[in-house]
Formats: structure tokens, C-alpha cells, sequence
């Protein structure tokens, strides 16, 4: 499923959402984590909400059936988004990320080979890519993501870290503790933008 033409000279978004999510059923939760509400709309729903108001083109890796892994469904996203000048690699289960991020990824993209944002040196997602990785990236199979792409880039020079004022990157739903927090992160945020200023 994709959204928006892709433009050429523009990474493309790749939404990461065919997972099992066992560990959230595993802690309770009734339904895939995806699927479950967060302030009243699906976790997934918040997540493309972030990629539609960045701008960016954008394709949805949620095949019937599921993918063997994360590797396989990074590698369906590219295929399916050749012509793209880049991708950006966003799991789906993270509904607080901004659409700021995503386009500071994206323009960092321009410059460098590879981009990782980070929040407090924690590293975080989307990861982006640029277009001389779409074949290793297409190249990916079952649960093994692209971290060891990422690794050997680094070794090469051709990373950048990109520190981001965004907890978003690396508040990931995995659990059903993980979903409260992110309800009171989204009321904390919803209070702090609707307060009056000092």
C-alpha cells in the first residue's frame, strides 16, 4: 500500500507493520499491537499520521500473512519502491515519532549515505538510506534487519548521527506497559501545546 507519488530526488518512507507483535499479546494485550487503540485511533493510525503530515512518499509492508521478518520486509519495501532516491526505514509501532523527524532524516539524507537519528544517544528510527544501499537493503532476508548494513557504513565514514529533539524515535509499543507510557506521553503533550505561555 502506498501513498503520494515518489519523487525522485525524495527518500521514500517504508512502514514496517507486518510483525506478529507477540510480546504485547504475551503481556496482555487483546489484539496486535497495531491494531490497539492509543487516545482513541489504532497505534499504526498515529504512526502514518506522522508519515502524511512530513510530506514524504510512503509505503505500507503489511502483506496477508505477515513476512518472515523484519529483513524480508525492509527488502519488500525497497523492491516495491526501486525508483526511489532513498528510503527511510520506520517500524510501525511507533506512534509518538513527528513528521519534523522524518524531514530532518530525509534532508540530512542528501548529504550523507546513511543517517541515524538519535535522542540522547539512544539511536532510533527511521533510519535512513540512500540510494547506493538499494541493493543490499533489497538483499535482506527473514528476522535480520539492517543493522549490520549500518555497521559496515560506519566503518567507512558513511553515516551520520543526527541528534533529534524527539523521544518519538525510540518509544516503540512492544508491550502493554509501553502503551500506557505512550498515553501519558500523548497527554503530557497534548497539555503542553495547549497551555498558555509564560
Amino acid at each position: 500500500m502506498s501513498a503520494l507519488p515518489v519523487v525522485p530526488t525524495l527518500p521514500v518512507v517504508i512502514v514496517l507493520a507486518a510483525g506478529r507483535g507477540e510480546r504485547f499479546l504475551a503481556s496482555g494485550g487483546a489484539a496486535h499491537k497495531l491494531d490497539t487503540l492509543l487516545d482513541g485511533k489504532a497505534v499504526l493510525s498515529h504512526t502514518l499520521e506522522a508519515v502524511h503530515a512530513s510530506g514524504l512518499a510512503w509505503h505500507l509492508v503489511r502483506p496477508e500473512g505477515g513476512t518472515g521478518g523484519m529483513g524480508e520486509s525492509i527488502a519488500m519495501g525497497v523492491q516495491a519502491t526501486a525508483e526511489a532516491a532513498g528510503w527511510l526505514i520506520l517500524p510501525g509501532d511507533l506512534p509518538l515519532v513527528q513528521a519534523t523527524t522524518l524531514q530532518r532524516v530525509a534532508e540530512a539524507l542528501a548529504e550523507q549515505a546513511i543517517v541515524v537519528p538519535h535522542f540522547h544517544q539512544q539511536q532510533g528510527h527511521p533510519v535512513g538510506f540512500g540510494r547506493s544501499y538499494a541493493d543490499a537493503l533489497a538483499s535482506l532476508r527473514g528476522d535480520v534487519g539492517a543493522a549490520a548494513i549500518v555497521r559496515e557504513a560506519r566503518a567507512c565514514g558513511n553515516v551520520q548521527d543526527l541528534p533529534v529533539a524527539d523521544d518519538g524515535i525510540v518509544r516503540d509499543v512492544d508491550t502493554r506497559a509501553d502503551l500506557g507510557l505512550a498515553q501519558d506521553l500523548l497527554r503530557a503533550r497534548r497539555l503542553q501545546i495547549h497551555s498558555p505561555t509564560q
